[in-house]
C-alpha cells in the first residue's frame, strides 16, 4: 500500500516538535503552533479527510515515529464518515507507530461513523518500550441516525496490535462486524449504538489506570445494583430483576507485569461515551494541556 502520511516528532531545544509532516489526497495533516499553556510540552496533530470522510476503495497507509521524551497528541476535527461501498470496494486504512523512550502519544479521535453499505477496515499497529506511555481511543457508532441508519453498514473492521520492541505481542486485538444473511447486525447489537475501546499503557498513565479500573467498577456495581466494594472486594446482587443498562463497561489488565489497561465500553448514545472520556480521561490534562474531548 502507498504511503500517504508520515509524521515524525523529536526534541528540538528541549521541546516536542514536528520534525517531517508529509501528507498526500485523501490525508490531510495540521500541526497547530500551540494548544494548550506554554508550559506544557505537547505537540497536536489533526488528521482530517478531503470530502470529510473516507471515500469507497480509499486505501489510506500512515507512519508515525515519536522520539524519546517528546509528547504527542492525534486526534480529529469531526467524527470520521466513511461513505457507501460502491462495487462492494472496501476502505482500507493502515497505521503504523513507534513510540520513543519516555515518550507518550495519545490517539484521540472522534468516532468513526459508516453509511449504510459501507465497508470499511482499519489497522493500527504499535511498537513500543517498557517505559513508552500510549493513549488509544479506539470507537465507532451505528451510523447516521438522523438519516434512520442503524448497524446498516456491511463491514467494519478495526485491528489494534501492541508489540514491544523486541517483537513481543502485548496485545493483539480485533473487532469484526459483518453483514450476515442469517442475522443482521442490528439485530445482534440490540439497542446498544456505540461501541469504544480504550487503552492505557505505561508508567506515566498508572494514576490514570487505577482512577479508571475504580471507576468503572463503582460504575457497573451501580448500574447492575450491586452494593460496591472496591477493586479487590466482593460483590453480590440484592435484585433480582435485571433492566438493560444504557451503559456497559469492563475493565481488565495485559502485558507484562500489567502495564497496560483496557476499558470496553457498549452504549446507547454518542454524548453518553463522550461524558465517559471526558472524565475518564481529565487526568491527562497535566501531561497534553488541554482536557481531552472537551
Amino acid at each position: 500500500m502507498e504511503r500517504t502520511g508520515k509524521v515524525v516528532v523529536e526534541k528540538v531545544g528541549g521541546k516536542s516538535t514536528v520534525t517531517r509532516c508529509f501528507s498526500k489526497y485523501p490525508l490531510k495533516f495540521i500541526v497547530p503552533s500551540k494548544v494548550g499553556p506554554c508550559k506544557i510540552d505537547s505537540v497536536w496533530i489533526y488528521s482530517l479527510t478531503y470530502g470529510g470522510g473516507i471515500v469507497s476503495g480509499d486505501s489510506i497507509s500512515c507512519e508515525f515515529e515519536i522520539g524519546d521524551g517528546c509528547t504527542t497528541v492525534f486526534t480529529t476535527q469531526a467524527s470520521t464518515k466513511v461513505y457507501k461501498s460502491v462495487g462492494s470496494k472496501c476502505s482500507a486504512q493502515f497505521v503504523e507507530v513507534t513510540v520513543g523512550s519516555n515518550a507518550l502519544l495519545a490517539i484521540l479521535p472522534d468516532p468513526v461513523t459508516c453509511f449504510s453499505t459501507a465497508r470499511y477496515s482499519q489497522k493500527q499497529v504499535f511498537r513500543v518500550l517498557l517505559d513508552s506511555n500510549l493513549v488509544i481511543v479506539d470507537w465507532f457508532t451505528s451510523g447516521r441516525h438522523e438519516s434512520g441508519e442503524k448497524w446498516d453498514f456491511d463491514l467494519y473492521k478495526s485491528t489494534n496490535n501492541i508489540f514491544l520492541d523486541d517483537n513481543q505481542p502485548i496485545f493483539l486485538d480485533t473487532v469484526l462486524l459483518e453483514k450476515q444473511s442469517i442475522s443482521p447486525i442490528n439485530e445482534r447489537m440490540r439497542d446498544y449504538q456505540v461501541i469504544a475501546m480504550i487503552i492505557l499503557l505505561g508508567p506515566k498513565l498508572k494514576h490514570i489506570q487505577s482512577e479508571v479500573q475504580e471507576n468503572v467498577k463503582r460504575m457497573m456495581s451501580e448500574q447492575l445494583h450491586m452494593p460496591f466494594s472496591g477493586i479487590n472486594g466482593r460483590a453480590q446482587s440484592n435484585s433480582r430483576h435485571f433492566t438493560k443498562p444504557p451503559f456497559v463497561a469492563s475493565c481488565s489488565v495485559f502485558g507484562p507485569k500489567g502495564i497496560g489497561v483496557i476499558v470496553r465500553v457498549a452504549a446507547m448514545t454518542t454524548e453518553s461515551v463522550y461524558k465517559f472520556l471526558q472524565h475518564q480521561l481529565a487526568g491527562m490534562e497535566p501531561l497534553i494541556g488541554v482536557l481531552p474531548y472537551h
